[in-house]
Protein backbone atom coordinates (compact mmCIF):
# COMPACT_ATOMS: atom_id res chain seq x y z
CA UNK A 1 0.00 0.00 0.00
CA UNK A 2 1.34 3.44 -0.90
CA UNK A 3 1.88 6.33 1.46
CA UNK A 4 -0.97 8.79 1.88
CA UNK A 5 -0.61 12.27 0.43
CA UNK A 6 1.30 14.59 2.74
CA UNK A 7 -1.63 17.03 2.74
CA UNK A 8 -3.95 14.25 3.87
CA UNK A 9 -1.70 13.42 6.83
CA UNK A 10 -1.05 17.05 7.71
CA UNK A 11 -4.78 17.61 8.03
CA UNK A 12 -4.94 15.00 10.79
CA UNK A 13 -1.50 15.39 12.36
CA UNK A 14 -2.94 17.19 15.40
CA UNK A 15 -5.36 14.31 15.94
CA UNK A 16 -2.58 11.73 15.73
CA UNK A 17 -0.18 13.58 18.02
CA UNK A 18 -2.83 14.36 20.63
CA UNK A 19 -4.00 10.73 20.58
CA UNK A 20 -0.43 9.48 21.08
CA UNK A 21 0.11 11.87 23.98
CA UNK A 22 -3.27 11.06 25.54
CA UNK A 23 -1.76 7.85 26.91
CA UNK A 24 -0.07 9.95 29.58
CA UNK A 25 3.54 9.45 28.56
CA UNK A 26 5.84 12.42 28.05
CA UNK A 27 7.45 11.85 24.68
CA UNK A 28 9.99 13.71 22.57
CA UNK A 29 9.25 14.45 18.93
CA UNK A 30 11.16 11.52 17.48
CA UNK A 31 9.32 9.11 19.82
CA UNK A 32 5.97 10.57 18.76
CA UNK A 33 6.83 10.09 15.08
CA UNK A 34 8.05 6.54 15.76
CA UNK A 35 4.86 5.66 17.65
CA UNK A 36 2.66 6.93 14.80
CA UNK A 37 4.71 4.95 12.29
CA UNK A 38 4.65 1.79 14.43
CA UNK A 39 0.93 1.90 15.26
CA UNK A 40 0.03 2.56 11.62
CA UNK A 41 2.17 -0.42 10.58
CA UNK A 42 4.47 1.93 8.63
CA UNK A 43 1.65 3.37 6.51
CA UNK A 44 1.87 6.82 8.13
CA UNK A 45 5.25 8.50 8.33
CA UNK A 46 5.71 11.93 9.87
CA UNK A 47 8.73 13.94 8.82
CA UNK A 48 10.51 16.45 11.01
CA UNK A 49 9.47 19.25 8.66
CA UNK A 50 5.83 18.54 9.45
CA UNK A 51 6.03 17.33 13.05
CA UNK A 52 8.05 20.06 14.76
CA UNK A 53 6.07 23.01 13.36
CA UNK A 54 2.87 21.18 14.37
CA UNK A 55 4.19 20.59 17.90
CA UNK A 56 5.14 24.26 18.17
CA UNK A 57 1.70 25.36 16.94
CA UNK A 58 -0.08 22.96 19.31
CA UNK A 59 1.99 24.25 22.22
CA UNK A 60 1.13 27.85 21.31
CA UNK A 61 -2.54 26.80 21.24
CA UNK A 62 -2.20 25.38 24.76
CA UNK A 63 -3.00 21.79 23.72
CA UNK A 64 0.41 20.45 24.76
CA UNK A 65 3.23 21.54 27.08
CA UNK A 66 6.91 20.77 26.81
CA UNK A 67 9.98 20.63 29.00
CA UNK A 68 13.64 19.99 28.28
CA UNK A 69 14.90 16.72 29.80
CA UNK A 70 17.61 14.17 29.12
CA UNK A 71 16.55 11.42 26.72
CA UNK A 72 17.36 7.72 27.07
CA UNK A 73 20.75 8.31 25.45
CA UNK A 74 21.47 11.32 27.72
CA UNK A 75 20.91 13.86 24.98
CA UNK A 76 18.84 16.89 25.82
CA UNK A 77 15.38 16.70 24.22
CA UNK A 78 12.07 18.49 24.48
CA UNK A 79 9.41 16.18 25.93
CA UNK A 80 5.74 16.85 25.27
CA UNK A 81 2.58 16.10 27.26
CA UNK A 82 -1.08 16.78 26.58
CA UNK A 83 -2.99 19.41 28.57
CA UNK A 84 -6.65 19.54 29.61
CA UNK A 85 -7.30 21.85 26.65
CA UNK A 86 -5.54 19.29 24.44
CA UNK A 87 -7.82 16.53 25.71
CA UNK A 88 -10.87 18.65 24.85
CA UNK A 89 -9.40 19.33 21.40
CA UNK A 90 -8.71 15.61 20.96
CA UNK A 91 -12.35 14.78 21.67
CA UNK A 92 -13.49 17.31 19.04
CA UNK A 93 -10.93 16.01 16.49
CA UNK A 94 -11.95 12.38 17.10
CA UNK A 95 -15.64 13.24 16.67
CA UNK A 96 -14.94 15.12 13.43
CA UNK A 97 -12.83 12.24 12.12
CA UNK A 98 -15.53 9.68 12.96
CA UNK A 99 -18.22 11.72 11.16
CA UNK A 100 -16.00 12.21 8.09
CA UNK A 101 -14.98 8.53 7.97
CA UNK A 102 -18.61 7.42 8.23
CA UNK A 103 -19.63 9.82 5.44
CA UNK A 104 -16.83 8.58 3.18
CA UNK A 105 -17.81 4.96 3.88
CA UNK A 106 -21.42 5.74 2.92
CA UNK A 107 -20.34 7.31 -0.37
CA UNK A 108 -18.06 4.38 -1.18
CA UNK A 109 -20.77 1.87 -0.32
CA UNK A 110 -23.65 3.62 -2.11
CA UNK A 111 -22.00 5.12 -5.19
Amino acid sequence: MGKPDKDQLLGKLDLLVLRILSGGERLHGYAIAERIEHLSENVLQVGEGSLYPALHRMEESGWIRSAWRPSDNNRRARFYRITAAGRRRLTREENEWSRAAAAIARVLRLA
